[in-house]
């Protein structure tokens, strides 16, 4: 049974008989989880069948990068519009399109027969899948809290690890039984599956018929503060806020893309392990990252406590996943299977704890109109630094046959992230819209 309006707004006995904070919220938060999961399969399957295309339809490690890089610049493009988009549709009807956009895109990989062809695939794909995130994070914007909004983003994001755990589960054992062209078409119905639970189910919190009065007043706290009209490019470009999150997403983004793409490609030429044995480093790889995920959302919750402001307490935490990145340092050098594994762990955990604190200072610096907007500028920035390190990935791969540059790379680039954050946006104060110049 719905609540009424009155039983809502009023406190009465039918509403204090409930749990006092509620769950509505945290059901939101696993559809997320569901949809962020979706994602990274459909993304991942490429990946994974890098060996095998390379034997059946001759991909090049140079081609590969140029493929990867067909996705990102689409990718870059699309985070600008499926930003916008949110913002003017909202959450229930533009994440609907965004996911059918990207699944019937994910399918079409089936019918490509050259590198050209998976290239043209992969654009429409990274068009689709760039509204995946601007999406969650103007959700969990809307149905939490900004003490909560760190940990519901680290759940949701922690999805990632989750669909890149179940990929490798299920796209070799499809491969080897009905073929490639099979694997690309298999994710297509968990996705139309969630299209139909996410319409049915989600509402926004005003209009959701089972939330309870004490939860939408959870939800709420602090509205007033982030009741701000929606905010043209224009404007929030002239904010130092849009640029600090900007900067640490175009450092540190396209390292997870390597790790993404790159990874079963590593496994198989350092290791010489086939399609066949690239699940079990993959799966334990991205289980460990999916803890980080949780956990490092989790953190800010801790240094909360211990007495430490909010800006602080997102600084620290932030510093912490940059700093469990150094041992990539060394990576390149490593000679033992489980040793590469539990370092390339670490670091991939270290990301996501990094990430989840990253997208919720979108929220914490900018009023829930904008978030949309400004997760879109700042995830184009990071694809745009993906495509660049896909480019020169497959001609470093091409040339010197070694990883270790790119894996220098992603051992530092955190801490230099952690730094522009702080010198561009010291703080992480509330962007202040009152004049026209950076403030």
């Amino acid at each position: 049974m719905g609540v009424t309006q009155d039983s809502r707004t009023s406190g009465g006995p039918e509403v204090r008989s409930r749990p006092p904070f509620g769950r509505v919220r945290w059901t939101v938060c696993a559809m997320l989880f569901v949809a962020t999961s979706i994602n990274y399969m459909d993304r991942q399957v490429i990946g994974l069948l890098k060996p095998t295309l390379q034997h059946s339809i001759g991909l090049t490690e140079l081609s590969y990068g140029y493929v990867i890089a067909a996705f990102q610049v689409a990718y870059a493009g699309g985070l600008l519009l499926a930003g916008r988009l949110v913002d003017r549709l909202g959450s229930r009807l533009g994440y609907a399109l965004i996911m059918l956009t990207w699944s019937i895109a994910a399918m079409s990989h089936s019918l490509a027969r050259s590198a050209l062809g998976f290239g043209i695939a992969r654009f429409f794909l990274g068009l689709g899948e760039a509204g995946n995130f601007p999406a969650a994070v103007k959700t969990v914007a809307e149905w939490f809290p900004q003490r909560e909004r760190s940990l519901a983003t680290g759940i949701f994001n922690s999805g990632a690890n989750l669909g890149a755990m179940i990929a490798p589960a299920l796209i070799p054992w499809v491969t080897l039984r009905f073929g490639w062209r099979a694997a690309f078409l298999s994710t297509g119905i968990f996705s139309m599956t969630w299209i139909a639970w996410w319409c049915v189910i989600y509402r926004r919190p005003h209009e959701h018929p089972t939330l309870t009065g004490e939860e939408l007043a959870v939800i709420l706290e602090r509205a007033e503060e982030e009741q701000v009209a929606t905010l043209p490019w224009s404007r929030l470009l002239r904010l130092r806020q849009t640029w600090a999150f900007a900067c640490a997403k175009f450092l540190t983004d396209p390292i997870w893309w390597f790790y993404l793409f790159w990874l079963p490609g590593y496994f198989d030429s350092r290791f010489h392990l086939g399609l066949s044995h690239l699940g079990l480093p993959l799966i334990l790889v991205y289980n460990v990252s999916a803890i980080g995920s949780i956990a490092g959302g989790w953190l800010p919750t801790l240094f909360l406590r211990l007495g430490a402001s909010q800006w602080k307490a997102r600084r620290a935490a932030m510093l912490l996943c940059a700093c469990c990145s150094l041992p990539m340092l060394f990576a390149a050098h490593l000679r033992v299977e489980w040793l590469a594994i539990a370092t390339l762990s670490i670091a991939a955990a270290a990301h996501q704890g990094w990430s989840a604190n990253l997208y919720t200072t979108a929220s914490d610096m900018f009023p829930r109109s904008a978030v949309g907007s400004v997760v879109g500028i700042g995830g184009m920035a990071g694809s745009v630094g993906g495509v660049l390190l896909s480019v020169a990935a497959g001609h470093i791969l091409q040339l010197t046959h070694s990883y270790s540059a790119l894996f220098t790379l992603a051992g530092c680039v955190y801490l230099l992230g952690w730094l522009m954050l702080q010198l561009i946006a010291p703080d992480l104060r509330r962007a202040d819209f009152s004049g026209a110049q950076l403030r």
